[in-house]
């Protein structure tokens, strides 16, 4: 069977945009991490813990739990973790470090609140951008579902108690949790509920539809392609 000649370029732009938005994903949890006088994310906390009592690096230890957890998912659902699930595992803790190596922590209150509010938009466009072209969920999402599905419990549930149970371990590690960390769990979904229907659109773009030529300007860009819509993301 022949291949569309736009074949190719549709996977590089669904790819690039994942990878992008993984980047920019971790720019925005670093900026948080910079400003944790606040509190940072949920997960965030359990990393910081966990380098707090045992070094290595954030980034490492976001990596090191995301092992351990696609390794229980894939013994859990008896079937190999997909290329974008490794990806996001490894991008996201190697540009943590990257970006905390590189930015530097606000020394006045209202900068570190300032500093955490563009991380946490940033956050919520990476996550877009990221999810978009479906390219694999995230280890953490991979065990939201494998839980959602033993348990029988509404998927916000098991999140939220997900979250609840991180928070509580990471903050007994020595990890900041603070009003930041109740702001990233309750309205980080919403913010994403809203960059996300803007990436499809950007993606959607890229992709031209098949078209040899489609200006966004001229009729409606369509909003969902051949993208896998509804995946839950963190």
């Amino acid at each position: 069977m022949s291949r569309h000649p736009n074949d190719f370029y549709h996977y590089m732009v669904r790819w690039s945009f994942f990878v992008i938005g993984l980047i920019i994903l971790a720019f925005g949890i670093s900026l948080t991490i910079q400003a944790k006088v606040l509190g940072i994310g949920p997960w965030d906390v359990f990393h910081y813990g966990l380098f707090v009592q045992l070094g290595l690096t954030i980034g490492t230890w976001a990596i090191i739990a995301g092992l351990v957890i696609v390794a229980v998912t894939s013994i859990a659902k008896r079937q190999w973790p997909q290329i974008g699930t490794i990806l996001n595992m490894v991008l996201i803790g190697v540009f943590i470090d990257l970006f905390n190596w590189v930015l530097p922590e606000p020394e006045q209150l209202w900068v570190a609140i300032v500093v955490f509010v563009i991380g946490t938009i940033v956050m919520a466009y990476g996550i877009g951008i990221y999810v978009a072209p479906g390219m694999g969920a995230g280890p953490r999402d991979s065990l939201m579902l494998v839980l959602t599905e033993a348990t029988g419990w509404k998927v916000s549930t098991v999140r939220n108690w997900n979250e609840i149970i991180i928070a509580l371990l990471g903050w007994m590690l020595g990890g900041p949790v603070g009003v930041g960390t109740v702001i990233i769990a309750l309205f980080l979904g919403t913010m994403v509920g809203f960059s996300l229907p803007q990436a499809k659109q950007l993606l959607n773009f890229f992709l031209k539809k098949g078209e040899k030529h489609e200006n966004i300007y001229k009729g409606p860009v369509r909003p969902d392609n051949h993208d896998r819509t509804g995946e839950e993301v963190r």
